[in-house]
Formats: C-alpha cells, structure tokens, sequence
C-alpha cells in the first residue's frame, strides 16, 4: 500500500576530487520475492545534475509502497569522462545500493560517495 509524502531521493558526491559527481545514471528497481525467484522492475531513471543531485525525486507521490528497493548508480560512464593519467584505476562500474522501505510516508535519501578505489553509503536527510 504507498502512502502520500514518502520519497527517495539521492545525491552524488566524488571524494577523490571533493566535487559534487555530474552526469550519473540512476536507476530505481523495485524487488518482489516469489518464493526463491527475485524479480526486479524498474520503476525509476534520472541523471544527476552539475549538484550532483537529480531534479527530482526517483519516486514520490505516493508511488513509494513498503518493498526493497534498488539503486544502481552507473558510475562508469562518470569515469570515462576522466583521464587515465587522472583516475588510475576506476574498480566500479554500477554501484547496486539496496534499501528496505518499512514506512511509505517517509523521506528515504540515500547519497553515495564515490571515488575510483571505493564508496560509502548512509541515510541522509
């Protein structure tokens, strides 16, 4: 059942060069379980802005419904956009966060922190 007023929201930030991360490919799957066979649909896409933010929410308006969800932040196109010389070696190419939606009227703002050899995650507000 989705309520009015939850949402997810996001926001990207490159550590490696303190700058917000413009131009990410984000990706909103809903996850469903019957019985073992997991199956994913996409519910959401944006790209980050030059805040490293998205214009708006992935999902809101009563559309966030208590499920697991998935983000995939396709972050290799964000790389590409950077020098060899500059990033070394870039280890990721989508980074796949997994949230658990318990209460549909609430703000889920989950921002991650790349950088070319690892990332963090954490509940923002």
């Amino acid at each position: 059942m989705s309520v009015a007023g939850g949402r997810i929201t996001t926001h990207v930030l490159d550590t490696s060069k303190g700058v917000p991360a413009a131009g990410v490919r984000i990706e909103l799957f809903v996850l469903h379980r019957d019985g073992e066979k997991e199956n994913k649909m996409k519910v959401a896409e944006s790209v980050t802005n030059s805040d490293g933010r998205l214009d708006a929410p992935l999902l809101e308006g009563g559309k966030l419904e208590q499920a697991v969800y998935e983000l995939q932040f396709n972050v290799e196109g964000y790389y590409a956009q950077r020098s060899l010389e500059e990033l070394g070696q870039a280890l990721w190419t989508v980074v796949p966060i997994r949230i658990a939606v318990s209460d549909a009227a609430s703000h889920y703002h989950i921002p991650l922190l790349i950088a070319p050899g690892g990332y963090s995650t954490y509940r923002g507000s």
